[in-house]
């Protein structure tokens, strides 16, 4: 790029740099940002299609869930990008609602489209989208359920909500129950649900009904040694965060041997101090010891001779939820054990799922850590359903936390877009509008999940926009029966921190997108500005 100054070329930037400017530069990213809208939007909603995406690898994902595919897709274009991150943001933050806030801020883009073309200017109609995003979260608030955190019966419908339209419907009433048991288990004193707390493990083989929940622990490991119990009833749990093994010195020590029955003093020696070590936790009457790092060879004879079952090399955030599910502490030093450091639990065994050996640390008395084992017939069913049991997990311990909730299908965006527009006209000038734009955008979510459906969106809008003006404001889309139903009464109801996030990532994404008029691309290449040497092509 030069720059022409009294009939002498200035170059400013390096050549092979390129620059859109104006309004190509915002078509091209307005048509780079739907164009990611439009590929997730046929899976929205419980009608909703899946995707196969297949990586450089050969490798296959099948999946209905918006971030999952987006971030599968090798995705080039810097405004396409950012589509992505909304996607992530809203899974990061609440779970579920990825494709919502994608297609949300497709349609925004698109109808500022339209505003640019009548010669609106660009900070007219952001302004105005923000406005409205303010608005429809002040209104959301006030059209939101407050829900208590006992409510199971309430809980296990946002869970259906978010499992529904995916691959695990099949046994939407099984998983439902495991997803709000899991989630009421692990809550803390302040209220709050801590999915960390929450194991989940992936197994292929059997089916769907046979994932469960274990009140307790399951660890993919085995017993350190073929001849411990496999099975030991009312456990008591030692914890350890020290090795069972002899110590070597840091210090580069040499030992001058000129006997053979000093080798043998000296090897004694070395057992005699792990032996000590296993008395110390033999004492402690334990008789199952679960440990962050090694167990020597010596260490588990003297073990296996004392009846413990020892598993060893155990990770440090299944050695702390072990804690919070037996009510053990973590040890430190063998010399400090107590009783009172010990944890319970009714069983503790090592069972066979799938060929391989699992330990399941069950029947603890108040669990404050649960494990979930998620089966399937093939690893394609496994993983998307270990996808979906996670949006059901996030969206339920939202509410938990948050304890307030919305209707689904359609209904909010249909009662936003109503009063958005009542809100413009009180709003006047340029900004009314980007108000309007932004209120007609909301309509895109009940219009997909009709087009999905394959009803009449046409049709189903009118309808909807008419139940809700007659105060019908629960009333969304009934996509079996293909005509507007009470949402809450069908039990299709989401938190009101998944649209609150959908609404604000896709305002703020698509004011972003708005505002850029000038696209400058800097060249590949990191060499000199004259190009290669010679004979370097």
């Amino acid at each position: 790029m030069s720059q022409q100054l009294g009939g002498q070329p200035i170059i400013i930037m390096r050549e092979g740099a390129t620059r859109n400017r104006g309004e190509e530069a915002q078509s091209n990213n307005f048509a780079a940002a739907r164009a990611v809208a439009t590929a997730v939007q046929s899976t929205l909603g419980p009608k909703g299609m899946d995707k196969m995406l297949i990586d450089g690898m050969g490798d296959i994902t099948i999946t209905n869930d918006g971030v999952t595919i987006l971030k599968e897709m090798d995705i080039d274009h810097p405004a396409a990008k950012m589509m992505v991150e909304i996607a992530k943001t809203q899974d990061a933050e609440v779970g579920d609602g990825t494709t919502t806030a994608v297609i949300l801020a497709g349609e925004l883009l698109k109808n500022a489209e339209v505003l640019l073309k009548q010669k609106v200017h660009p900070t007219s109609i952001a302004e105005g989208y923000r406005m409205a995003a303010q608005k429809a979260l002040v209104l959301l608030d006030k059209y939101a359920i407050t829900v208590k955190p006992t409510d199971t019966a309430m809980l296990k419908k946002i869970a259906e909500t978010a499992l529904t339209g995916k691959n695990s419907e099949v046994a939407k009433g099984h998983l439902t129950d495991i997803i709000v048991k899991a989630v009421t288990s692990v809550i803390d004193a302040d209220g709050t649900a801590d999915l960390a707390h929450i194991n989940v493990e992936k197994k292929v083989g059997g089916a769907v009904d046979d994932s469960s929940l274990v009140e307790g622990m399951v660890l993919d490991k085995e017993r350190g040694h073929p001849n411990m119990p496999k099975l030991v009833k009312d456990a008591k749990i030692l914890l350890l965060n020290v090795a069972l093994e002899f110590k070597k010195t840091d210090v580069n020590a040499k030992i001058n041997i000129s006997s053979p029955g000093q080798a043998q003093a000296f090897l004694d020696g070395e057992e005699q101090m792990v032996h000590d070590m296993i008395n110390k936790v033999v004492k402690s009457k334990a008789n199952v010891v679960f440990c962050q790092k090694g167990i020597d060879d010596v260490a588990l004879h003297y073990l296996t001779k004392a009846g413990i079952l020892a598993v060893r090399r155990i990770k440090k955030s299944d050695i702390e939820n072990l804690a919070r599910a037996t009510g053990a502490t973590i040890v430190n030093s063998l010399d400090t054990i107590s009783a009172k450091d010990l944890g319970s639990a009714g069983q503790v065994e090592e069972k066979m799922v799938s060929n391989d050996e699992m330990i399941y640390v069950s029947k603890c008395k108040n669990p404050k850590s649960v494990s979930i084992i998620v089966r399937g017939g093939t690893e394609h069913v496994v993983d998307e359903l270990e996808r979906a049991i996670h949006d059901a997990l996030m969206v339920v311990s939202v509410v938990v936390a948050g304890k307030k909730i919305v209707p689904g299908g359609g209904a909010p965006e249909t009662e936003l877009s109503l009063r958005l527009r009542e809100y413009a006209s009180s709003v006047g000038g340029r900004n009314q509008l980007a108000i309007e734009s932004f209120a007609s955008a909301m309509e895109i979510i009940p219009r997909v999940l009709a087009e999905n459906a394959g009803l009449d969106p046409i049709n189903m809008l009118v309808d909807l926009r008419a139940a809700h003006e007659s105060g019908k404001k629960t009333y969304g889309l009934d996509v079996v029966a293909g005509k507007p139903a009470d949402m809450l009464k069908a039990g299709v109801v989401e938190p009101l921190r998944v649209k609150t996030q959908a609404i604000s990532s896709a305002a703020e994404a698509a004011v972003m997108i708005i505002r850029i008029d000038d696209v400058i691309t800097s060249s590949k290449s990191g060499g000199p500005a004259g190009g290669m040497p010679p004979g370097m092509g």
